[in-house]
């Protein structure tokens, strides 16, 4: 009796491979369609906030715009690798399949095609960069100050509107105690960056905006909030120690709002003729309580 050797399915391959993309097809359908309407839109945004300003509009723009284009780069890449493999693939005769040198017009496209792709990221990096630094006349001006380890904010109050300020209403946050920026909606904020000490860096993940606070250097730039509420900011440059604590709150409210709040800090005696109080004049805080761990830390 000879040796029994084991059958060969019946089934073909292309029914097995259509049976796999028919169960990675479901299985994709029932993941999204237990996703919330949040996680959907982060999905659309490509894990980027959502953006709560009009500046970052531009560079959430870029950044799905990005993706696509890289996406678009490797399905052609994974495309002709692919065809390439099928299509020269070894026949069964053992037969080589024909080799060649070179081609010289493939040559020269994968040559130039990635110069191309590199002036067109180019470019759309520096017009959205020229669209969120674009500078107009403020609503409002805000000398910001980080210094080691909170934030200092100086309102400054333009009372004759000659665009020099006359007084400052001032918030000072310290290690312990996440300050609040307060902004007014749909209005041009201007920040002016100052620190006393080392290198921070001012941002709000909402705003989809930040920038360094250098020794020695008047940074700025402006933020159009388009929405009310409250969202978190921090310091994204590491500065010693007690980089953690270096957060604050942003407070998007109404002009009325906006303006009562001044009036509090006003009448709080909080007022000084120094932009720089909590910046160059400012003694950096040597420590802070282990024990008093202000909320969010680490965050």
């Amino acid at each position: 009796m000879g040796l029994q050797l084991p059958r060969r399915s019946a089934r073909k391959p292309g029914l097995v491979r259509r049976m796999t993309l028919l169960a990675v097809l479901g299985a994709t359908v029932v993941l999204l369609a237990g996703c919330s309407e949040e996680q959907t839109g982060a999905v659309k945004r490509i894990a980027m906030p959502e953006p709560v300003s009009e500046q970052g509009e531009h560079t959430l723009a870029l950044w799905q715009g990005a993706w696509i284009a890289a996406l678009l780069v490797g399905l052609l890449v994974w495309g002709l690798t692919i065809f390439v493999i099928v299509r020269f693939r070894r026949r069964s005769d053992d037969e080589v399949p024909v080799q060649t040198r070179y081609n010289l017009p493939l040559e020269i496209f994968y040559t130039i095609a990635p110069v191309l792709m590199v002036v067109v990221f180019f470019k759309a990096t520096v017009t959205t960069q020229n669209a969120v630094l674009e500078k107009v006349e403020p609503d409002v001006v805000v000398d910001v100050t980080g210094q080691q380890w909170s934030w200092t904010f100086n309102y400054n109050v333009d009372e004759d509107g000659d665009g020099e300020a006359e007084r400052y209403l001032n918030t000072v946050g310290t290690g312990n105690d996440i300050p609040t920026l307060y902004l007014p909606v749909d209005e041009v904020a201007e920040f002016r960056l100052h620190s006393p000490d080392v290198v921070h860096n001012f941002g709000v993940p909402g705003f989809i905006m930040r920038m360094d606070v250098i020794p020695g250097r008047v940074n700025s730039y402006q933020i159009t909030p388009t929405e009310i509420g409250e969202y978190a900011g921090k310091c994204y440059e590491l500065c010693g120690a007690y980089h953690s604590r270096m957060l604050f709150t942003v407070a998007v409210v109404s002009r009325a709002d906006y303006e009562a709040h001044l009036a509090e800090l006003e009448e709080a005696g909080q007022v000084t003729e120094d932009p720089l109080i909590g910046g160059e004049s400012a003694d950096t805080q040597v420590g802070a309580p282990e024990s008093d761990n202000p909320e969010g830390e680490g965050k």
